[in-house]
């Protein structure tokens, strides 16, 4: 799964790396997982306790629910720095979206796990360019967000968007 060429994007390597990482979790290989993190990674959940798995998959905290959990993303998508995956858990009873960061030298920084939450993805825009004869300071350019990406979860579930 983690095989790619040289010519990749940075956006398919970064999903490369997440898609390794979730390889590297479900065969619990702790040595690859370490290779593909950063030590201090920074995690955000959004979700009923329960379905902290992540969390303690990465702590060491495996408990018999976690012990038995897999993570298997059924859509993933790149925006630069940020790879967004989703999937279901066993028997589709939960769905969940984790967004990674990967920093420019291919280790996972940061993850924002969310469990029966419909996420929407934004890209942070200006609308124009600043003048030229106007300091960009002295000028604040009006800004939109642009959804790119919209996760699958139940309609009944709470929703957030999460802007890049």
């Amino acid at each position: 799964m983690a095989n790619h060429s040289a010519g990749e994007s940075l956006e398919d390597r970064n999903k490369w790396r997440v898609l390794a990482l979730y390889e590297a979790l479900n065969g619990r290989d702790a040595d690859r997982v370490q290779q593909l993190l950063a030590p201090d990674i920074e995690w955000w959940f959004h979700g009923p306790p329960e379905h902290q798995h992540m969390m303690r998959m990465l702590t060491g905290a495996d408990d018999d629910t976690a012990a038995e959990f897999r993570f298997f993303p059924e859509r993933v998508a790149a925006f630069g720095s940020t790879v967004v995956a989703e999937g279901t858990g066993p028997g589709a009873a939960t769905s969940w979206v984790h967004a990674w960061t990967v920093s420019p030298d291919g280790i996972i920084t940061q993850v924002r796990e969310y469990f029966n939450t419909s996420v929407t993805v934004t890209r942070v825009a200006a609308d124009s360019p600043p003048k030229p004869s106007v300091s960009p300071k002295d000028s604040p350019r009006p800004t939109h967000c642009l959804p790119v990406w919209q996760s699958r979860g139940r309609k009944s579930f709470p929703g957030l968007v999460l802007a890049i």
